[in-house]
């Protein structure tokens, strides 16, 4: 085992693709194919499964993954200490739904431990995609939240892609209103209440089903119905016609200004905001760190 076979692990898993992490380490692909073979051969394991739609880590590859990253940044550590190396280029990525406390972790992430050199990537997508992306580590962690109605399906599904998923904050539903919208001088609205509005959600693709919405209570039929795939759109949407969308109440007004409130919502149904990643492997020193963040701004 080298170091160097090391790196092409870590370089594959990010990459999720054999030949472009060729590409971005230098080698052929048949080389690196061969590399990452001798090692899985020498430790009798199997760190990636092939198939034809790509590559993914192994039950055994995540959890080998976790101790390469130790051991290759320790060693950069000795490198920078005594040979004076330039660092490598930091990579991490984070797939979450549409969180505005997810963005201010990020922000503090790049401001306290960029380098000048890095590669992050922060994706607000869907639900299904947030689970994919962590289990074939297109991104290390993910950011999603589960209540009594999805919760038997999204744990089925991190069970059989070996995630495990860690509790942030639990809250009563809110909605995000326009601060000119009518209802926002309540202090509580109803469903009733809310009918005569437009009803915004996010889309979720091919897999829309109700378990899968990013917002609570998503059985309920309503008269307008509008869905959309951005966070900026659905707050433009939020001023524009006087709409609304159901979350957790947590906002933040340096990136989202002071034009959207959120107000409880008459409802007996919690919110359990939490992130996910690899049951079998040590989050990265970016990863920890993030989610170190993302404790400092719920609190």
């Amino acid at each position: 085992m080298t170091l160097q076979q090391l790196k092409y692990i870590i370089e594959v898993a990010a990459r999720g693709s054999m030949n472009e992490a060729a590409k971005r380490l230098f080698i052929s692909q048949p080389s690196l194919s061969n590399a990452i073979r001798d090692l899985e051969e020498e430790l009798h394991i199997s760190i990636f499964e092939r198939t034809n739609k790509g590559i993914s880590l192994t039950k055994e590859g995540a959890e080998f993954l976790g101790y390469a990253r130790q051991v290759v940044e320790q060693a950069e550590l000795l490198e920078n200490r005594y040979l004076h190396a330039k660092p490598s280029p930091q990579h991490f990525s984070v797939s979450t739904q549409h969180y505005a406390f997810a963005v201010n972790a990020f922000v503090k992430l790049v401001n306290e431990h960029g380098q000048d050199e890095y590669e992050l990537a922060l994706r607000e997508t869907k639900t299904y995609e947030i689970i994919e992306d962590v289990k074939t580590m297109r991104s290390e962690i993910g950011i999603l939240y589960v209540n009594e109605f999805n919760s038997k399906v999204i744990h089925k599904l991190l069970r059989s892609a070996n995630l495990q998923f860690h509790s942030l904050f639990t809250a009563r539903p809110h909605v995000f209103i326009s601060v000119k919208n009518p209802l926002a001088k309540q202090s509580i609205v109803t469903i009733e209440q809310l009918q005569q509005y437009p009803y915004l959600s996010f889309e979720q693709g091919e897999y829309n089903s109700f378990h899968f919405s990013e917002e609570i209570l998503s059985t309920l039929s309503h008269p307008k119905s509008i869905r959309v795939n951005d966070r900026a759109t659905l707050f433009n949407l939020l001023i524009g016609l006087n709409g609304y969308t159901i979350s957790t109440g947590v906002l933040s007004s340096d990136l989202n200004g002071n034009d959207i409130i959120p107000v409880p919502l008459d409802c007996d149904e919690t919110i359990n905001v939490g992130w996910i990643s690899h049951k079998n492997m040590a989050l990265s020193k970016l990863g920890a760190a993030y989610v170190e963040a993302l404790h400092e701004f719920i609190r």
